[in-house]
């Protein structure tokens, strides 16, 4: 389990090589629409435009010799793919990353740039992770879970940037959840600070396995169909589960068809881009409006890969 503690070490090493913080901006348009003060967690602007570098920059910098030696191996539907290439890389060590071959082409081609080997596997995230890991077995090379403790400790910078420096009397947090380490950094760091901030979590109702698993504490398998890849996975994670289940104080599902809404609600308010999964979060929050009625609200728009052709599509009423 990551430590506050450990979040802290993860800083004072990402910020070798990332630019942070990343910005916090009120938005006036959606504190008018909510009748909150909202403020955005622009995690789109990194090096990959997805939070998850953060993670990526930490796990890689914490290997020993033997595993930089044997290399790394991961399966991811893009942004995690981008932040294991980005790690590798920094340490000269060699990452291949098993997508599905409906990837998202951007995603695929920026992995490429980053130096990981791409190999485009199964239809759907979770048929290219198994190969991923029988890939990695095989060769005896490190295979990296899309939640392990570093790369929570990772992410769970972000957290450290609002809670202590950005808006300490921050409310309410709300961010999208796939795997779970955005949302476990969340809530290691907020326990950790003792702070009084809720932290609720969203996913798509069109793949809603960690939702599920997190009601119920067990893990199953759920159909996994939404178009917002970041957030799409049809197998809940057992840490996550542990983490989110003792501390997450929400956990909401919206439609595909409503975060393709609050993609259009981000650029028309605020003009900010967003993937699908990015803009999961912003979906729940105007799901939830009257809850969130006069309190200090934290939205993370956690990445921003789409495609140009994707965005023309997603933004037309």
């Amino acid at each position: 389990m990551p430590t506050l503690d450990e979040v802290r070490r993860a800083r004072e090493i990402i910020c070798e090589k990332l630019s942070l913080p990343t910005p916090l901006v009120h938005s006036p348009g959606l504190s008018e629409r909510w009748d909150a003060h909202v403020s955005l967690k622009l995690e789109c602007m990194t090096p990959t435009s997805a939070f998850k570098v953060r993670g990526g920059v930490y796990f890689a910098s914490q290997l020993s010799d033997d595993e930089r030696e044997r290399g790394l191996v991961t399966s991811s539907t893009g942004n995690h793919a981008q932040s294991i290439a980005f790690g590798a890389a920094a340490i000269g060590a060699e990452a291949t990353i098993f997508m599905p071959t409906d990837a998202n082409p951007d995603k695929v081609a920026a992995t490429r740039r980053l130096g990981g080997r791409v190999e485009l596997v199964g239809e759907r995230f979770d048929e290219s992770r198994r190969q991923a890991e029988e890939y990695a077995a095989e060769r005896g090379a490190r295979y990296v879970e899309p939640i392990e403790p570093r790369l929570i400790a990772g992410v769970g910078t972000a957290a450290l940037e609002v809670l202590e420096e950005q808006q300490p009397d921050t409310d309410v947090v709300l961010l999208p959840l796939g795997g779970g380490s955005g949302s476990c950094g969340w809530v290691v760091v907020r326990d950790g600070l003792g702070h009084r901030a809720e932290i609720w979590s969203a996913q798509s109702a069109q793949s809603p396995a960690a939702h599920d698993a997190w009601r119920s504490g067990q893990l199953e398998d759920r159909p996994n169909a939404s178009i917002a890849e970041g957030v799409a996975t049809g197998t809940p994670f057992q840490l996550a589960l542990d983490i989110l289940r003792a501390s997450l104080n929400e956990f909401i599902l919206v439609d595909d068809r409503q975060i393709l809404g609050a993609i259009r609600l981000l650029w028309d308010m605020q003009h900010v881009m967003a993937e699908p999964a990015g803009a999961v979060a912003v979906a729940a929050a105007d799901q939830e409006r009257e809850r969130l009625a006069g309190k200090r609200v934290v939205i993370v728009v956690s990445g921003a890969n789409a495609t140009r052709s994707q965005l023309l599509d997603w933004l037309r009423d």
